[in-house]
């Protein structure tokens, strides 16, 4: 759709996309980085854009096409027509992860002559491959009202700060209108330097104001190498 990508597949056959960024966090050697969107099937792209657009933020069309398409082809029934809708936001990203998270994109698809498989029905938290979309968000309790306001009331909230051994946080789930799972996560503590002890509380602080590129970097350290 008018940039190079191509589609690649992991071995539990899960399938990724690999497009060019429109930034970038450091100046590491990575072929690739983070997730920068999300590709999702949708009943009703007018409807799904209520959640997608109207609260999560990605409103603005880069896109809205109508076709039989070439890069989808080689996928499974990438061979039918299809709506394809690429949304953005407009407004750049706030919160401690903002630089290192960047910008991303939604890419809304509706099939017209088949009736498509619900790939997230009848999954559980845990399984391999895709089970939800996450998205890392400030002010748990302003989003639970507005979706609430709009029609998309909080399913699974785990209240208050939910210890996850070395983090710990907020989160809660929506659906969009086809029961597709979307969790929202307030950070609240994060390890720094897992080795010397060092946690951040995140509680503590701003949190629409990114955290400084050398704590970001220093995140790299608690990664763990095969």
């Amino acid at each position: 759709m008018g940039t190079n990508i191509f589609f690649m597949r992991d071995p539990y056959a899960n399938h990724f996309q690999i497009v060019k960024g429109r930034d970038w966090f450091g100046k590491g050697k990575q072929l690739t980085g983070g997730p920068c969107g999300c590709m999702i099937g949708v009943s009703d792209i007018d409807k799904s854009r209520k959640l997608y657009s109207d609260i999560l933020g990605y409103d603005q069309v880069v896109y809205d096409k109508v076709g039989v398409f070439d890069d989808l082809k080689y996928l499974p029934s990438g061979q039918h027509k299809v709506r394809r809708v690429l949304l953005r936001s407009g407004k750049p990203g706030i919160g401690s992860f903002s630089k290192l998270l960047g910008a991303s994109e939604m890419e809304l698809v509706t099939v017209y002559d088949r009736s498509p498989k619900k790939i997230f029905e009848n999954r559980y938290w845990g399984d391999l491959g895709f089970i939800h979309l996450c998205f890392d968000i400030t002010g748990m309790k302003s989003m639970h009202e507005e979706c609430q306001s709009k029609g998309f009331p909080i399913t699974v909230d785990s209240a208050n700060s939910f210890d996850m051994g070395e983090a710990a946080g907020h989160f809660s789930y929506v659906e969009d209108p086809d029961g597709t799972l979307i969790e929202f996560v307030e950070t609240h503590k994060i390890p720094i330097l897992k080795k010397i002890g060092w946690y951040l509380n995140l509680k503590n602080r701003n949190r629409e104001k990114a955290l400084p590129n050398w704590m970001l970097k220093s995140l790299a350290m608690n990664r763990v190498k095969s």
